[in-house]
């Protein structure tokens, strides 16, 4: 470690110190915006070369050849039409273009569960996009015990926000227990099954309706709640969900301890679900990430090499995805945050040491310049940690990684 990322983790120490006295802090997993460089040595073999000039109108155009679009191409798989994820593989596919050097194909798939078989078994598939309990999913409904370690994460892309509503008569989540809850399979079951079994709560689920009949029926009264797991605003809730008399509102989520190692906390506001919320009013929720994922390739084979040369244009690159028209939630992604259970993909990783290692803007996403020690009691408040003075080293690393999440989700 070189002494200036000591001074940046003795500075990140001082900080959370005064937000929480005698406690001592290991320090913080560095949250950083990358450079615009370009990691040649991340690309294949005989992979290097300029990009061809721009074509005319007046000019003849000849085919390209056919090996060359495929050593170029990387597919990501993402979910269907109309959300987050589609948007998101949209987005990559626009930003990184680049000839026939780097094409981004998305596939429009099934949802995040999904998505998980589809990169571990599709042929055509390179990249996928899940969310962070999604293997947990795994191992109380497939038993598989750990299905991300056949996995590498690359970055993570945004929050997928907990979305429960039911009728005002259900006060609390717990409310819920002996219940008919629709949880469409391929967007909201697995965040369920993992919620309420930590919690303790038994329902029924009803994951085999999709997801727009399932809100009918929930304003149908055939069901007692709807769930789903999707980047906020859900158009869905917006656009169906009249809420004629005011019978229908969000279920509160509390941020218990149980849920803590695997969600963040957030909330909802009227600005989003005008419908469901009254104005100036909040209600509590979780947030998981939306990981973009890949198969564990050996390194320098060619599935490999066409995803770490996808990596270093998408790195290089990351500052254009946070301005306009790109969709607002990239604001919440992130590069470099380390995330819990997962290991990052070997040349995601070998980017981020060679173009921040010692590097004098390391840190300055969190300097306490920049993120005040006020907002940082705010959230030991909102989780209910206020109090404690019992804080070990190795949890408050854990903790300052989720104030970091919890701060961007509030942007």
């Amino acid at each position: 470690m070189t002494m200036e990322c000591r001074m940046r983790l003795h500075q990140i120490g001082n900080f959370v110190v005064k937000s929480l006295s005698g406690l001592a802090v290991a320090g913080a997993v560095l949250s950083v915006m990358p450079g615009s460089s370009v990691a040649q040595t991340l690309m294949p073999p005989g992979a290097r070369q300029s990009v061809a000039p721009a074509l005319s109108a007046t000019d003849k155009w000849t085919l390209p050849k056919g090996d060359q679009i495929n050593l170029g191409t990387v597919t990501v798989i993402t979910a269907p039409a109309g959300g987050a994820m589609s948007i998101f593989g949209s987005d990559m596919a626009r930003v990184l273009d680049d000839g026939d050097n780097l094409r981004v194909l998305t596939v429009l798939g099934k949802g995040p569960v999904q998505n998980v078989i589809d990169v571990l078994y599709l042929h055509s598939i390179d990249m996928g996009l899940v969310v962070s309990d999604v293997p947990e999913f795994y191992k109380l409904q497939y038993q598989v015990p750990d299905v991300a370690r056949r996995l590498r994460y690359i970055a993570k892309l945004y929050n997928n926000e907990i979305h429960l509503v039911a009728p005002t008569s259900i006060r609390t989540i717990y409310d819920l227990a002996g219940k008919k809850i629709m949880a469409p399979r391929d967007v909201s079951f697995y965040a369920a099954k993992v919620i309420f079994s930590r919690l303790n709560i038994s329902a029924t689920f009803d994951y085999q309706t999709d997801d727009t009949l399932a809100i009918q029926k929930l304003i149908d009264g055939e069901a007692d709640a709807y769930i789903t797991s999707t980047g906020k605003p859900f158009p869905h809730a917006r656009d169906l969900l009249t809420n004629e008399n005011g019978k229908l509102h969000f279920v509160p989520i509390p941020y218990d301890g149980k849920l803590q190692d695997l969600y963040l906390p957030t909330k909802f506001t009227n600005d989003d679900y005008p419908k469901l919320i009254a104005p100036r009013e909040t209600v509590d929720t979780l947030a998981a990430s939306v990981l973009l994922v890949s198969y564990n390739w050996p390194e320098n084979t060619e599935r490999y090499n066409r995803v770490a040369r996808f990596v270093d244009s998408f790195f290089s690159k990351i500052d254009q995805f946070y301005k306009p028209p790109r969709h607002p939630k990239w604001q919440e992604s992130s590069i470099n945050i380390d995330v819990p259970g997962w290991t990052r993909f070997k040349a995601a990783q070998d980017w981020l040491d060679q173009h921040h290692s010692g590097s004098a803007a390391a840190g300055s996403a969190i300097d306490p310049t920049v993120t005040s020690s006020s907002d940082f009691q705010q959230f030991l408040t909102a989780t209910g940690l206020a109090r404690r003075n019992n804080i070990s080293r190795a949890e408050m690393v854990k903790l300052y990684d989720q104030f970091l999440e919890w701060n961007r989700t509030r942007r």
